[in-house]
């Protein structure tokens, strides 16, 4: 998660596009003007060899004003590698 926060912050979409699991994975990426501010991982648990899950808060600024994302993501290991699924927001 950390891994892909920061390729959020330095614009990696390559990296992204990379560890996202090919059935959910977006054809390309359009990044926003986001000033990314930090990253709080909440809770991380692997439930099998294969699946985990991940729940984080992400803030950053849009035009001055702050946000915060709430997500708990998943992933699913793969051929050596960790691949983000999908994830559900939470509300705020």
């Amino acid at each position: 998660m950390r891994s892909r926060y920061s390729a959020f912050v330095l614009l990696l979409d390559r990296y992204l596009l990379e560890t996202w699991h090919s059935k959910t994975r977006p054809e390309s990426l359009d990044f926003e003007p986001i000033k990314w501010l930090g990253l709080k991982v909440v809770y991380a648990e692997q439930v099998s060899d294969t699946e985990a899950y991940v729940e984080f808060v992400a803030r950053g600024r849009v035009a001055g004003r702050g946000f915060r994302h709430h997500e708990l993501s998943r992933f699913v290991f793969e051929n050596d590698r960790w691949y983000y699924v999908d994830g559900k927001m939470f509300e705020k």
